[in-house]
């Protein structure tokens, strides 16, 4: 095979992979629950297959370069740093060659397990490096009996096919869900697409190509599933910007760090970027040690607990489905597109109940995303060109999310784009009150920004671990309400918490408490705080809405 040949079956193995994401998400509560691993391979893959789309005439030496540093900046979870590796390794050796062959190709597996074997802190067998182990084994056996690379990828497929369905095996969990590791049937179908470039098949991968062996079929063990216990509950990752290579000593000190705080760890140095992976109860302490090498940029953190309950509250509402969907109806003809308006908003919300709200106040556009869902740049510049505005202001909403917003900016074509820097969700709704339509762009922006900094916000949340922070003593499952600079109270009494948390934040310029109850809040709750703040401050107006927002059961705002 040349450049152009392995480019070819790359993509059309990130085709496939992408096709069948959803079917592989299905597979993915255990034993890495951090999103969804059928998405988060295909974007790691995907963002690969940009760079070598980009390629115009591809050597091998560059077409290394650009599966190897796209899939690591792209790389999403734990399978997909994983993946990611993978192709690292494997990259190393073909760089070397204007082709490849039967023996180049073994010791290029070969070089891919040894890679993102040696980028996870504790592999652990029954997972898709099990399953590229066994293809690399296989590999090296092959490649002294044969020189034809189609019966060479045929081998190679069905000892991971044979080891896949022997996952369940060598991890209790998945047998006792019901599954095969999902993202060694991830690696699969990228070997699967791989292999039909190479015999020169032109497929249109679909979902529904997935064959009767690779069924997922109704074994799933949803309720052992649903209580299967999570140790660590935020999946974090993100990139380190460094000014020089990390050493093996500081990324064996930093691995060695975050084994402390969680497990799942995968800490990858590639020149100047370092990527991090890891599942812990308490994100910020990993940031905290990354900033400590260099700059963070692509922050993602994840709660693991409400993705896998939201995935078996939809495999469960899958088995009760026995009717088909019905087809989709003919997509109407598309109107012509008014004249764009003059400014526009796009936000970063989550609950229903707060996106109404936003919408209501004139967002023509939200991104769902928070704490633990931070939209990327691309995300938020795909919003911003569907919306018909000359200028765009964006609302991150979340001080996670500013720096990707920032990025939009500059990588907008058509349009202005201005980021209104509010932290927090009151933040964006002043915001959007503040804005009037008749003044200028530059006039809305220095109102806006002027108004959110007379906002102070408060958090009622949950502590998932004990710990002490800011002199405060906390408890596993205490109350805790956090405000812009600090947790500021702490207690066994969901209400108390509450109303200790808003004494906190009302002084004698206060004269507005708004609070947005989440969705594990009742109204008649909020209705009842609401009641004792108005008895103790019977000078401030108060007034309740519904936010619908996970994690956190209250937010509230003082103005």
């Amino acid at each position: 095979m040349n450049a152009e040949v392995l480019a070819k079956a790359f993509l059309a193995g990130a085709g496939n992979l992408d096709a069948k994401k959803e079917w592989i998400n299905e597979l993915n509560v255990f034993p890495v629950p951090d999103g969804d691993t059928g998405t988060n391979m295909s974007m790691t893959i995907q963002s690969a297959a940009k760079e070598v789309q980009n390629l115009d005439k591809p050597d091998m030496k560059s077409l290394a370069k650009a599966i190897s540093s796209g899939s690591l900046r792209g790389a999403r979870g734990n399978s997909g740093v994983i993946l990611s590796q993978l192709f690292r390794g494997f990259t190393k050796v073909i760089a070397s060659y204007e082709t490849v062959d039967v023996q180049i190709l073994s010791e290029a597996f070969q070089k891919a397990v040894e890679t993102a074997y040696k980028a996870v802190m504790k592999p652990k067998e029954g997972t898709i490096l099990t399953v590229a182990k066994g293809m690399a084994n296989r590999a090296s056996e092959l490649s002294e009996e044969t020189e034809d690379l189609i019966y060479f990828g045929e081998e190679i497929i069905k000892e991971g096919d044979l080891v896949l369905k022997k996952t369940p095996e060598m991890l209790p969990v998945l047998k006792q869900a019901g599954v095969v590791d999902s993202g060694g049937q991830g690696l699969m179908q990228v070997m699967k697409g791989a292999l039909d470039a190479l015999k020169g098949k032109e497929i249109k991968y679909t979902a529904g190509n997935a064959d009767s062996s690779e069924s997922t079929g109704s074994s799933y063990n949803i309720d052992a599933q649903a209580e299967m216990d999570i140790k660590f509950a935020y999946c974090t990752q993100f990139l380190i910007m460094t000014e020089k290579p990390m050493t093996d000593a500081k990324e064996q000190e930093l691995k060695a760090y975050l084994e402390s705080i969680g497990d799942s760890i995968v800490v990858v140095s590639d020149d100047e970027i370092v990527k991090v992976h890891v599942h812990t109860n308490d994100p910020g302490m990993a940031m905290q040690k990354g900033l400590s090498y260099g700059s963070l940029t692509t922050i993602i953190i994840e709660n693991m607990k409400l993705e896998r309950d939201e995935k078996v509250t939809a495999l469960k509402e899958k088995e009760m489905q026995s009717a088909e969907i019905p087809a989709a109806q003919t997509a109407p003809a598309e109107i012509a597109q008014e004249p764009p308006k003059e400014m526009g908003f796009l936000s970063v919300s989550v609950g229903d109940g707060l996106n109404e709200i936003f919408k209501g106040l004139g967002a023509d556009s939200i991104i769902e995303g928070g704490q633990t869902m931070n939209p990327s740049t691309e995300d938020m510049l795909n919003a911003v060109e569907k919306i018909n505005a000359e200028t765009v202001f964006i609302l991150p909403n979340n001080k996670n999310i500013i720096l990707a917003a920032n990025q939009v900016a500059s990588l907008s074509d058509d349009k202005k784009v201005i980021v209104i820097p509010t932290k927090t969700i009151p933040q964006g709704i002043t915001a959007l009150i503040n804005y009037i339509p008749d003044s200028p762009p530059n006039e809305n922006e220095a109102r806006m920004n002027e108004e959110i900094s007379h906002v102070k916000t408060g958090q009622l949340t949950y502590a998932v671990r004990d710990t002490v922070i800011d002199d405060k003593e906390i408890r596993q499952n205490d109350y805790m309400g956090i405000g812009d600079h600090g947790i500021i109270s702490v207690g066994q009494d969901l209400r108390a918490t509450a109303m200790d948390m808003v004494r906190q934040l009302i002084d004698e310029e206060s004269s507005l408490v708004s609070i947005y109850y989440g969705e594990d809040c009742k109204e008649e709750d909020a209705n009842e705080i609401s009641a004792r703040i108005s008895e103790e401050f019977p000078e401030i107006e108060v007034e309740v809405n519904e936010g619908g927002q996970p994690i956190y059961y209250y937010i509230v705002s003082v103005e």
